[in-house]
């Protein structure tokens, strides 16, 4: 496994649960320092056309509260080369969900110009966001 100076990780983190911690560890036992995008409520609304249950500022509050976060950044727009360009982070972070699919085979085509890695994770099963609030409906 190789190790990273500078990691970066993005999530809305709506309905914090495992899955989004188990990210957060695996990112960080990879990286020496972690920053961690969170969805503003605005761009979350703008591609899953619905909004958060909790709040951008509460949501940034509890990632910034997890011991394996070492800084925490709003996230207001889905180009990660645009937030390479801020942070210059040696590698992207992102669950395994994403893999694949056009957006992120074109966030790898990008990154890699920079020579930025992108580690992906698996996706932690039965829970997310959705399930939660399905179960809570």
């Amino acid at each position: 496994m190789k190790h990273y100076k500078k990691g970066y990780t993005t999530g809305v983190f709506d309905l914090f649960h495992i899955g989004h911690l188990n990210i957060l560890k695996k990112a960080k036992e990879q990286c020496d320092f972690l920053i961690v995008g969170v969805s503003t409520d605005e761009l979350v609304e703008s591609y899953k056309h619905k909004t958060p249950i909790v709040p951008y500022d509460e949501r940034k509050e509890i990632v910034e509260a997890i011991k394996y976060v070492d800084m925490v950044v709003p996230q207001m727009t889905l180009d990660k080369l645009e937030a390479w360009e801020k942070y210059r982070f040696d590698v992207l972070f992102h669950g395994d969900d994403w893999k694949g699919s056009c957006l992120y085979n074109n966030i790898e085509e990008k990154l890699r110009k920079v020579n930025c890695d992108i580690v992906y994770f698996p996706h932690t099963n039965g829970v997310s966001s959705t399930i939660l609030n399905e179960k809570l409906q």
